[in-house]
């Protein structure tokens, strides 16, 4: 039988961030559970659904922005005590609304992540992570890099809690007091991570949208699987462990910044497998389980970025099948509620209408009074690995009116994107955003590089401190940290496009740089030069140029150039296939490979579209390299150039190469 999915809107609150939003503990077998959400205006809302309206339970007043809501609770009892983090502080709500904790952490860092066991509080800022206990500092513990997420793995003992920071530069980070017990190296940057079991399984899901479960261990973890994003959906901002679909098993429900919900259950051999999915207009904070709605029946609930909350549930076969007079009763019903919903618009258009005149005349009065409308933007600029692309997401709580895009370089290589984002409101305004284009933009995160490979070095040394060249590397890349830690750090990247890798090692007055691409080695030398040189700093500089490296990234570089000149000779040709094709009467004349292009005709085009300069840029790469390769040398080669293009045109890996070394 084919999953269905049933939807119920159920509130609208203010714009929420990722997991804030919960469901009680069941309370009472009449009614469905208690959901809380909490919002960026600072307020917690607490409802209920009764007779199928939410009926509101509490709501406390507006405050900080909140960022995060978890619950608690002593021991062995009922966890059903509301904390939310708001700023630096912590507040404790029971599940009446009525405040009972106001604990000021005097941190330097607004808490981003928080988890609670107990009287434990597990506090995360963007990069330190504090235990308290009892609300007394306890363990203290600072990331080399961004935490995105925190959760702990419970114990009957209080000592034995694992905490867990999911941290930006693609590790799981498994605390004990502290100290780092060890780490688990990931595929991706972790944006959310989930208790799968209290034995230890952890979901993790990543911004660039692949999910997996590990088992953390006492001394090692044990990864068990990981399911990459093929279709190229949306990044992961949350996940649920819950039997959805009631059929005895957890499935695992996956929140996305697209707006699309997951459901994966598992196969005959264990394998994860998606059951079923639901499309949000909006990117997906938070996904909890519980019995909301009925308390027989079991459901996800989704909260959004525009802070609307709703419920989705399995439409069984059963449920399906009712008696006339249950439907001639459920008719009256949602016949009643349009009646209703109806006289609610027409209240809302007359009062729309009465502010807007009160409005005009304002603005238009000696007094004149005009207030620019405050809108939240939710944006995001990331390197989609697959395709060597960059993503812009940009969402607001209101519909969008337009969206300017101003791109702003220099000498084509890197530089600045604005983006103007203009809302449906009145007056009108706009708010403008700034996303850099790095030199290195295509180079994403990883945990070591091959040495097998050919590696050319670049050795800088110098008058500057750690922070300085830690400056200088983070205008040139993506993904960096915002500071470095400790004496020394050691950075490893691939380049998305070309599969080339680079290794960043630095201190304070020494950075070494391997490459097996020459054109990498030779902007990072150029960048930093220049920066070095605003800052009147002067650079020893040394290099290790490895003449097997040209030829190693010419290979490299060999099966998408073919690829690409094969592509655009395909559609050159499709036109005039067609042609023929009509005057013969039929494609029986043609070959074989010509009838599969005609066959495959728009997929051809849309495959060229969809990448029309992509062979521009890879002749623009080996151009580069070609003088790159010769500048090493102390050699112009400019005027060779054109005999370069010229070879490229007639393209041939050999003879490229004998061009190269000759």
């Amino acid at each position: 039988m084919e999953i269905e999915l049933n939807r119920s809107e159920y509130v609208q609150v203010g714009v929420t961030s990722p997991k804030t939003t919960k469901i009680l503990p069941m309370a009472k077998e009449k009614h469905g559970q208690k959901v809380v959400v909490a919002d960026h205006e600072g307020a917690v809302t607490c409802f209920q659904m009764k007779r199928g309206e939410a009926s509101i339970v509490f709501k406390t007043l507006p405050g900080p922005k909140i960022t995060r809501l978890e619950l608690g609770g002593p021991l062995g009892s009922v966890q059903d005590r509301i904390f939310v983090s708001c700023g630096p502080e912590i507040r404790g709500y029971n599940k009446k609304g009525k405040q009972f904790l106001n604990f000021d952490t005097n941190l330097t860092e607004s808490i981003q992540t928080m988890s609670v066991y107990g009287s434990d509080l597990f506090l995360c800022g963007n990069y330190i992570y504090n235990h308290y206990r009892d609300c007394k500092d306890f363990n203290y513990y600072l990331s080399t890099d961004r935490i995105n997420d925190t959760i702990c793995i419970p114990s009957e003992q209080i000592d034995n809690v694992i905490p867990i920071l999911a941290c930006q530069d693609r590790v799981l980070r498994v605390i004990k007091d502290s100290d780092l017990r060890y780490q688990v190296d990931l595929s991706g940057s972790p944006s959310c991570a989930c208790l799968m079991d209290p034995k230890g399984e952890v979901i993790y899901g990543t911004s660039d949208g692949l999910f997996g479960v590990v088992h953390i261990g006492e001394v090692e973890p044990l990864h068990r699987w990981e399911l990459p994003n093929d279709d190229n959906v949306g990044g992961i901002l949350c996940l649920e462990s819950y039997d959805l679909l009631e059929d005895g098993k957890n499935e695992i429900l996956v929140g996305r910044d697209d707006g699309l919900l997951q459901v994966y259950g598992y196969d005959e051999i264990g394998d994860p497998e998606i059951k079923c999915k639901s499309v949000f207009p909006e990117s997906i904070t938070s996904v909890v389980g519980g019995r909301v709605a009925n308390v027989n029946v079991n459901e996800a609930v989704i909260s959004t970025y525009a802070g609307w909350v709703s419920g989705l549930s399995v439409v069984q076969a059963q449920q399906m099948a009712s008696t006339d007079t249950m439907k001639s009763v459920v008719s009256e019903e949602n016949q009643m509620k349009i009646e209703m919903l109806r006289s609610e618009i027409e209240e809302l258009q007359v009062r729309i209408s009465r502010e807007r005149e009160n409005y005009q005349y304002m603005a238009n009065s000696d007094n004149r009074v005009s207030a620019v409308p405050q809108f939240s933007v939710n944006d995001k600029f990331v390197l989609n690995g697959d395709d060597a692309s960059y993503h812009l997401t940009l969402e607001v709580q209101m519909p969008i009116d337009n969206v300017l895009l101003q791109i702003r370089s220099i000498e084509g290589q890197y530089g600045t994107m604005q983006a103007y984002i203009t809302p449906r409101c009145q007056p009108k305004s706009c708010q403008v955003r700034q996303y850099g284009i790095k030199p290195l933009s295509l180079h994403q995160r990883i945990s070591a590089v091959e040495e097998s490979r050919p590696f050319n070095i670049l050795q800088l040394s110098g008058q500057f401190s750690l922070a300085e060249i830690h400056s200088w590397i983070s205008f040139c890349l993506p993904d960096m940290p915002e500071r470095a830690s400790g004496d020394s750090v050691n950075m490893t990247f691939r380049s998305t496009f070309l599969d080339t890798q680079l290794e960043c090692r630095y201190r304070k007055g020494e950075g070494i740089f391997r490459s097996d691409n020459l054109s990498t080695i030779a902007i990072l030398k150029d960048v930093m030069t220049k920066e070095a040189t605003k800052k009147k700093i002067n650079l020893n500089i040394s290099h290790d140029i490895n003449e097997d490296s040209v030829a190693h990234a010419l290979r490299i570089i060999h099966p998408k150039m073919e690829a690409q000149l094969n592509l655009a000779k395909k559609v050159q040709i499709i036109d005039a296939l067609k042609e023929l094709e009509v005057s013969e009467g039929g494609n029986t004349c043609l070959s074989e490979s010509y009838r599969e292009i005609l066959a495959n005709a728009e997929q051809l085009r849309d495959e060229y579209k969809k990448q029309p300069s992509r062979l521009e840029r890879l002749s623009g790469m080996i151009t580069d390299l070609y003088l790159d390769t010769y500048k090493f040398k102390g050699q112009s080669v400019k005027s060779k150039v054109p005999a370069l293009l010229e070879l490229l045109n007639h393209y041939n890996l050999e003879a490229l190469i004998d061009f190269f070394t000759n």
